[in-house]
């Protein structure tokens, strides 16, 4: 049958309207069931925080349940690649940490490239690490801190949340910027960290704020400065390292990302629900002064920091001090 000129451009404009509307109804119907946002690191840390803050929003604005996974180890790649391999569907997010920005220098053997493979939705916020001490050591002041290490040389042990974490990383920038020597003893996240801290089995802790901001108003650990150029909102009394070593900043950020190829509909729709969030007081005040930014920053992001973190890193030994228990 021959089909009339006009019939058939309805026909061919019909056809190919059909993948615009098929993917505004993808996104209408996002998500059918349960998203998965896979934390690369224990509970309990500042990352899996906000990853359970986000995560409780979007399960109550998308009516669909977002469950947070842990998935630590191997310095956050262990995570990180578990969303690399996941189906590009819109059903596994990755809470991203800053830890990528350093992991491509450190290790030499990774099975995927994070900017290739990981496709940016939304900077969740950029935070203050806070130095922080166990109660009982003599030092209440950042310089008081500095003499009583160079006092006690080869003794100090410094707590990350693992190498090459923005913990680590910090902690590595005030050795080379204060000239004393501190043992790196990384863990598996920042919780157990926190935790020996406390229990005194380490001697300093960069945490990022909202990780141990609760310890520190309770009085369990004393907080003797903050990184970040200017001081924090949160701790208004505590100064910032900058105020006695001069040039002195490091701060944390965390971001959401998804395998790339997820749907830009889905991204778009992701990144609209999680700038809410952010824009949202109560969710403001619980990320305590976390800044919201554009998705396209997150990659920015990872860039710059990369470029920053391989000079930092690169002055000092990255590598972990065995000490049996507290390794992986």
């Amino acid at each position: 049958m021959k089909l009339p000129r006009r019939t058939f451009l309805r026909l061919a404009a019909g056809a190919a309207a059909l993948p615009a509307v098929s993917r505004v109804a993808r996104a209408q119907a996002y998500p059918m069931r349960p998203v998965r946002i896979v934390v690369p690191v224990p509970p309990g840390g500042a990352l899996d925080i906000i990853a359970r803050l986000v995560g409780q929003w979007l399960s109550d604005h998308l009516r669909q349940t977002f469950v947070v996974e842990n998935r630590p180890g191997g310095g956050t790649n262990i995570g990180i690649e578990a969303v690399v391999r996941a189906p590009a569907d819109g059903y596994t997010l990755l809470l991203i940490p800053q830890s990528v920005t350093a992991n491509a220098t450190l290790y030499q053997h990774l099975s995927f490239n994070f900017i290739r493979d990981i496709i940016p939705i939304a900077m969740i916020s950029s935070l203050p690490l806070v130095m922080e001490v166990n109660v009982s050591n003599p030092a209440k002041t950042v310089p008081e801190f500095i003499a009583w290490a160079k006092a006690n040389p080869g003794k100090v042990s410094m707590a990350s949340g693992g190498t090459g974490s923005a913990s680590h990383v910090g902690g590595e920038l005030f050795k080379i910027m204060s000239g004393i020597e501190m043992l790196h003893v990384p863990y598996r996240g920042g919780a157990p960290a926190l935790t020996d801290l406390m229990g005194g089995q380490v001697h300093v802790y960069f945490s990022p704020l909202p990780e141990s901001i609760s310890t520190i108003k309770s009085g369990k650990v004393r907080a003797l400065a903050v990184t970040t150029a200017k001081r924090s909102e949160a701790l208004p009394e505590v100064p910032t390292i900058g105020e006695t070593i001069s040039g002195f900043e490091a701060s944390t950020w965390q971001g959401i990302g998804a395998p790339k190829g997820t749907p830009d509909e889905i991204v778009v729709a992701l990144n609209k629900e999680i700038n809410a969030a952010l824009a949202d007081e109560k969710i403001k005040a619980r990320l305590a002064e976390a800044r919201q930014c554009a998705n396209a920053d997150v990659a920015c992001r990872v860039r710059e920091d990369r470029r920053r973190r391989d000079r930092e890193v690169g002055q000092s030994d990255p590598g972990s001090q065995h000490h049996g228990r507290l390794m992986p």
